[in-house]
């Protein structure tokens, strides 16, 4: 079973073989954890997303490119609900974690590092993300060892660490 942890810090500094970006639908960059993953990875990452993703991704799937100039080898993106618009499908959320492990595993990756996707700018009430996301990476199986709950703020921290009994120190 994999070590899942909370991390307080930025996603893009995480030493891991895949980063997940929550992207948007069309995959050429945006805002939040999207647009810090596109800056911080370079041009190589926009490269590879249009490549890859001609007509872009359906939420609740994932897919792999570059991680450019991250330290990481790649970067698995997965497209969330849009809470705030109206898509409340909890399993298409759940759907994102469970594709972004699949895409982890057929990559060989050992080592993740997830935001909680959806509870930015697309609005996921966030005791519910939090749920979600430790549900799934929790009760899926998998070849990876390590993944990381990566929050920037630090009551989000608080929030993901007291929920998986983990140390806030």
């Amino acid at each position: 079973m994999p070590t899942l942890t909370a991390v307080h810090g930025d996603i893009t500094q995480q030493h891991v073989d895949a980063v997940v970006n929550a992207a948007n639908n069309r995959m050429r960059g945006g805002g939040g954890v999207d647009g810090a993953i596109h800056r911080a990875g370079g041009p190589a990452v926009l490269a590879d997303c249009i490549a890859r993703f001609p007509h872009g991704l359906a939420t609740g799937d994932a897919g792999w490119t570059t991680a450019g100039d991250l330290p990481a080898t790649w970067i698995i993106h997965t497209v969330g609900p849009n809470f705030a618009a109206g898509e409340r499908d909890r399993s298409l959320l759940e759907s994102c974690y469970r594709r972004s492990l699949e895409v982890a595993d057929e990559l060989s990756a050992r080592s993740i590092s997830f935001p909680l996707i959806s509870a930015g700018v697309y609005g996921w009430p966030l005791d519910d993300a939090i749920d979600a996301a430790v549900e799934v990476l929790q009760g899926t199986g998998t070849a990876v060892d390590d993944i990381r709950l990566v929050a920037f703020s630090a009551p989000t921290f608080a929030r993901l660490a007291r929920r998986l009994g983990q140390a806030q120190g």
